[in-house]
């Protein structure tokens, strides 16, 4: 049996693009998940190297957000209006909408 365990492999750049547009309900599930996501990793701000890391790591991990582009979510997170309860709502064309996302 091989040693080689495919779910511990580092993030390759390949998997950061898809061609495929994803529905506007899995854009937004992807951006509001990997905000939560960031506000429990130990970076400061989104923006960070170590932050850019950690969201590649997830992106990598979690089947649904590899359907959205990785830059696409980061372009997103970028436009976090910081402080309180925000979420994204409208796809990709959306943006940051007070209060908590409808669904988890």
């Amino acid at each position: 049996m091989p040693e080689e365990r495919p779910f511990l492999t580092e993030a390759r750049p390949q998997g950061e693009h898809n061609a495929a547009a994803a529905p506007p309900a899995l854009f937004d599930l992807a951006v509001n998940r990997a905000w939560a996501a960031l506000r429990g990793s130990p970076s400061s701000t989104a923006a960070s190297a170590q932050a850019s890391a950690f969201l590649a790591g997830w992106h990598a991990r979690t089947r649904f957000a590899r359907r959205v582009p990785l830059d696409a979510v980061r372009a997103a997170l970028a436009q976090h209006p910081g402080g309180g309860e925000w979420h994204w709502a409208g796809g990709p064309a959306g943006g940051w909408t007070e209060g908590k996302a409808p669904f988890p």
